[in-house]
């Protein structure tokens, strides 16, 4: 959501989906026909990851995965569409040949003026949004996974606010069972250099207070210290190699 996770909306997502999102997504609730038809349909027949952001001048850019990880799901990465990390794992994706999709807003933090078109994915592949809602409704429905066969992953990078706002608001959905999902879609938080390590202290200080339950938020994400750590987790919970390529006729990923 900026998880992407999608990076400044770092929250990112990654699908091998064989079915369209749930009813009662972001089309049927916003009443808006997506000019993201190319990379959209691809995606039902492949994998998907979402993803949320990055703060400016912390150099992460370099340490993300998006690339490993599209081709270990063979699958179509969707992020917040902005710069930072999010910026990263749009061309990590594009490096490794795989489609990309995204939800840009209009005017990230830190931008003093409002840019409706991003500056080098074509038109047809990303949604400008004026609020989060939307962006976060887009990523939710890309996380979907209709079928066992489907592959999905929502990936945590570094981030703000935006990121904070995506990530919690998936965390709360996968708590109360409401992200439309058939089946269970692995979400991952990327904890570079112990970047969010404050923030699962106050986890573990709510589970001291009994505002959350006790192993309640661990069971609902991966906390991951490397990139290697989070390809090891993807591949074991789908039951891959780490190092695999799609069968397309069969629809599912083989080792090379």
């Amino acid at each position: 959501m900026g998880i992407s996770l999608d990076i400044s909306s770092s929250l990112w997502r990654c699908y091998n989906c064989t079915s369209p999102p749930q009813k009662g997504g972001l089309r049927q609730k916003f009443n808006v026909n997506f000019k993201i038809a190319g990379v959209y349909n691809y995606s039902k027949a492949q994998s998907r990851i979402s993803i949320c952001c990055t703060p400016e001048g912390i150099n992460f850019e370099d340490r993300t995965s998006p690339a490993e990880i599209a081709n270990l799901l063979n699958c179509t990465s969707w992020s917040g569409a902005g710069p930072g990390l999010m910026d990263a794992v749009t061309k990590g994706a594009l490096e490794a040949g795989k489609p990309v999709g995204g939800f840009k807003i209009g005017k990230e933090a830190g931008e003093w003026t409002t840019t409706n078109f991003h500056p080098y994915l074509p038109s047809n592949t990303y949604l400008t949004c004026r609020f989060f809602s939307a962006r976060k409704h887009g990523l939710v429905d890309a996380a979907v996974r209709g079928t066992s066969s489907d592959k999905t992953a929502v990936v945590a990078l570094p981030g703000g606010i935006g990121t904070l706002d995506e990530a919690f608001e998936i965390l709360a959905l996968m708590q109360l069972e409401r992200i439309g999902s058939i089946h269970p879609v692995p979400f991952l938080v990327m904890n570079y250099d112990s970047f969010y390590l404050k923030l699962l202290d106050f986890i573990d200080d709510c589970e001291g207070w009994g505002t959350v339950s006790n192993g309640e938020v661990a069971s609902l994400w991966k906390v991951c210290n490397s990139n290697s750590e989070a390809l090891a987790y993807l591949a074991e919970y789908y039951g891959l190699s780490s190092s695999s390529s799609t069968n397309k006729d069969e629809n599912r990923l083989l080792s090379s």
